[in-house]
Parts: C-alpha cells; structure tokens; sequence
C-alpha cells in the first residue's frame, strides 16, 4: 500500500512538473487581434457555419467575455484601436475619430498624418503616417520600456490607422496596405527601406491574383437563410455586375480603383493573413530573450459590412471564411511559436447598426439623418435670434464647433449660446436623444463607467463645443454608406472579448467589462505598468479568485 501510495506521488510530482515545463514563466509571443466592426453576436449568429478551429476553439479553450463593451462616443476604427492598447478613452489618448476639426488651422486633421515623415514602399500621401497624435502610451509601448527595447513590436492592418495606432510610438515594424499599389507599405517613422522579405511579398502581386478569383459562397446556399435574400433591394452593386447576389465577380472593377476595391472582398483578410505568415515565418517573434508583440488588425470586414448590413448573406460569407482564417492563424502560431507560448486576445473596435430599410421591413424606427441639416439650421438660428452669421465653424463627429471669434464680435458668452442653441436643438429635432455642452464636461473627468459616453470620448483640446446624440438606429448618415457606427447604443458598443492561451483558463462570464480592460488584463499578466493614462482594470486577476472561491465551495 504505502509503495502504492509513493508512486502515486511520484507520478503526480512527473506530470505536475511536465505540465509546468509545457508552460513558460513568461510568454514568447503577445499577439491582438481587432476585427473591425465585429458585433459581439457575430460569434453566436453564425456559430452552427463555424469550424472547430476558429472561432470555436478561442470560446472552447480560452475565456470569453460575453458581455464587454466600449464606455464612450463616438465609435470609430481610430478611437477604437486606441483605447483598446492604451486602456483609456479619448477623453486622455486624444483620438477622438478618425479625423477631427483643428480650430488652429481650420483643417480636418486625419488621426495618423504626419507631414515630417515620408513614405516607405510608395511616393504617395498614403506613406506620411506616424502614432504622433496619439497622446498616452500603448501597451506595447510599455513591453518595450520595460524590456529595455529587447521586445520586438510588429503591427500590421489593411488600414495604416488599424495599424500604427496599436503599435504605439515604439513600434519596431508597422505595415498597412496600400490603395493605390496594392502592396504593404510604411513610414520613415519605423524604417528607412522595406526588409528584403516584405519587397518579395510585394512582388507576387496578391491583390491581382485574388481579384482574378470570384467571390463564392462558402457553404450551400441553404446554410444561409438566417440572413436576409441575397437580393435585396438595399444591397449595392459594389463590383459593377449588374447584378447584387453571389457569385460576385470583380471583372468589371474599374482598374483605376480595383486595389481600393479589394479591400471589400474576404480577400482583403485573406491577403492580410499571407503577410501575416510571412511575418512569423521571418521576424523571429519566438521570444527567445524578451516578450514580443504582434497586432493584427482585420479590416475587411468593416468594408464590406458598411455596404452590405449585419443581415446579408455578404458578411455572414466573410465571418464564416474569417474564422477560417482564424483557425489557419492559430495553427501558425502553435508552429512558430508553440502551444501554451503565447498569449493572445481577439476583441473588436465596434460594432453597427442595422440597415435602416431592413429595419423599416420590420416596422422598427430607423433611418438617416443628413448632419448638414443640423449644420445649416443652427447657423439659421443663430442669424435669425442674435444677428450673427456663420456661428457654426464645422460640424464633425457629431459635434458643433462654434466660430469663437464671431461670438466675441457679437458680445455673447460661449457657455449661454451652447445653452441657447442646445435649446434650440432639443426643441427642434425630436430625433435627438441627448446634447453634452463643453462648458459643463469641462468641469468632470472621464470614468471606466459608461455613466456619460460623451463626457469619456470628449478631449478639451480637440473636441467641440456641443455634442449631439440621436435616437438609437438613426444614423448621422448623408448615405455615403449603408450602414455606420459610432453611436453609444448596444449594436456599437457590445464587441467580442476573448482571451486564450498562455496560463489562461478556459471560463466564460456575462459579468460587465470594458474594451479599456483589456490593456491593464495584459499589462498585470506581464507585470508591466500599465499604459500611462489607463482608467481600465485587470479582469483576468478578478476572475481566477471567482474561479477559486467556486472552487472552495
């Protein structure tokens, strides 16, 4: 009995020490991943078309999040990604859309621009790219202090702000995809020259070959009737077939713009994905003296959703062929970098409304709402009550900006014209939900809650003077695009969270997080100090004490 009982022990101390060596003090390899436009149900609506590898294998073996959202307005890819990596609001990274209104210069300022840069890979404006404008650290900002600069950090995207904004102002090797060639450029910001290995990428023309290709169904037609007809009277002719409905070809594509074009095809991720194994296959990412870094940012399926709705047969296509894509990663990275040696997380920069005629068809209030309209009759007002003309400087992400100067010629007080005009508003558009006045945000600071959205994406030196709200599934929209986003109701802020990997439980939880959590999660993983303006939490600590009382009782 007692020998028994010895090599029992023997054998628990052999396999507690072999499951231990399986898994590293330290990962090798961080890798995030944001889906652009991904709504949290996405992983649930089209589950019975997923594999086992993707999607499912990131619910089935990690921890999953079901019910993260973003806590601030307005909600755009740029924004998104930056609070995502830095763990705040742009209320303190200052990102507060993709572009924004500078009262200095009186120019719409793009998130990434930077005119002290040049390209890398073209000549064109679409290299003048840098993390300049981003004012907090990102985590991988903090991986990079706090391993002396001996963590690599590579990030990569269809979008160069998909990209540059995670990679933070260390980066090592950032990477999006350019419009105009159809190839992966950079900046002067990162590197002087593409390495040898992006330039031979380039080369094989991928963009070209995939555009020689049709967009096929991935699975029988029947599969798909969770979705509306593949012929309904909303859905574009993106690709010039005289025709909406599958199989879509990319014959007629004006070759002008065909490599813009293909950013609305599964393709794009695809495309994406090559260079990704490219990267794995020459970075050296293994961790072999420091934690590395990789962020990849899915774009396509922001593109194509914009134009094709939540119901269409078009994304749930691209979401089935992403999680295969996912699944293909995943076996890349157990190659490269091997199972239990890196840690990863797959999360979204916000989700979006439905199509407002779909909507309509279900008798659910909907619709556009062209911002001109506010624009103009705010000026009207304003020339009609207090004999001033041109009161409005810009309206932009929903916010007014008031000409400061013609308030001061008129003898008027900026705070008792926001209240006059934010009258006005509220009495003359019932379709407004809720207006936030400068003068009052200034007087409170941004929170991890989502008591006031407006209040946590509101920046004082780069926001307006009156924020505006609609009712929920309107849309700020002069319809340029089908379907938007950047609003604070559910469809925009409820995203995907998961984590799996290195020393993560498999566990799932409907407790309320924030996409601001999963910055300082990572960071206290790693033990890092957590990015320098970061109002998030750790969540993944919290959950193994839960998991740990459970266990006790």
């Amino acid at each position: 009995m007692k020998n028994k009982f010895l090599l029992l022990f023997a054998l628990l101390i052999f396999y507690s020490t072999a499951l231990l060596a399986q898994t590293p003090a330290k990962p090798k390899l961080v890798v995030g991943i944001v889906i652009d436009q991904m709504r949290f149900d996405y992983l649930y609506r089209f589950q019975s078309n997923y594999g086992k590898d993707g999607f499912n294998r990131l619910m089935n073996e990690g921890t999953n999040f079901t019910y993260a959202h973003f806590n601030y307005v307005p909600l755009y890819t740029a924004p998104g990604h930056s609070s995502i990596y830095t763990g705040t609001t742009p209320y303190y990274h200052g990102i507060i859309s993709n572009n924004w209104y500078d009262r200095k210069t009186g120019k719409v300022i793009y998130c990434c621009d930077d005119n002290s840069v040049s390209g890398v890979g073209t000549d064109g404006a679409e290299g003048k790219m840098s993390p300049k404008n981003l004012l907090a650290t990102t985590m991988t900002d903090e991986l990079k202090i706090a391993s002396n600069g001996m963590s690599k950090v590579v990030s990569v995207s269809l979008k160069d702000r998909g990209a540059i904004l995670p990679g933070g102002h260390s980066a090592d090797e950032v990477y999006w995809y350019d419009g105009e060639s159809g190839k992966f450029i950079s900046s002067t910001y990162y590197m002087k020259n593409l390495p040898a290995w992006v330039e031979k990428f380039n080369e094989k023309k991928l963009a070209d070959y995939y555009l020689s290709k049709d967009w096929t169904l991935s699975l029988p037609t029947d599969r798909y009737k969770i979705n509306s007809p593949d012929d309904a009277r909303y859905e574009p002719d993106l690709f010039h077939e005289g025709k909406n409905t599958f199989p879509h070809s990319f014959k007629n594509i004006d070759p002008k713009t065909k490599y813009e074009t293909f950013r609305y095809t599964p393709y794009g991720n695809q495309i994406l994905l090559d260079f990704v194994s490219e990267i794995l296959s020459n970075e050296k990412l293994d961790g072999t003296d420091a934690t590395n870094f990789l962020a990849i940012s899915f774009s396509s399926t922001d593109y194509i959703g914009h134009e094709y709705g939540p119901n269409s047969e078009e994304v749930e296509d691209t979401y089935i062929k992403l999680d295969r894509q996912i699944a293909e990663l995943l076996k890349l990275l157990d190659k490269h970098i091997g199972k239990n040696n890196y840690l990863l997380f797959l999360t979204a920069d916000h989700g979006a409304v439905e199509v407002p005629e779909h909507l309509k068809d279900l008798r659910i209030p909907a619709g556009n709402f062209d911002p001109k309209i506010i624009r103009d009759s705010v000026n009207a007002f304003a020339q009609r009550e207090l004999k001033t003309n041109g009161i409005v400087e810009k309206f932009i992400n929903k916010q007014i900006y008031l000409n400061y100067n013609k308030i001061e010629y008129a003898g008027l007080r900026a705070s008792e014209l926001e209240d006059k005009i934010s009258n006005y508003l509220y009495s003359t558009f019932p379709k407004i939900a809720d207006i936030r006045k400068r003068s009052v945000l200034l007087n409170k600071l941004a929170k991890r809650d989502s008591d006031n959205f407006i209040l946590n994406g509101f920046n004082y030196q780069r926001s307006g003077d009156i924020a505006i709200e609609l009712q929920p599934n309107l849309q700020f929209n002069a319809g340029e695009d089908r379907v938007t986003h950047g609003t604070r109701n559910s469809y925009d802020t409820h995203v995907p969270m998961l984590f799996f990997g290195w020393k993560i439980p498999h566990h799932e939880s409907n407790e309320p997080v924030y996409t601001i959590d999963i910055a300082p999660t990572i960071s206290s993983l790693l033990h890092l100090t957590e990015p320098s303006s970061c109002i998030g939490k750790p969540i993944l600590d919290a959950l193994d004490h839960n998991l740990d009382l459970d266990h006790d009782q």
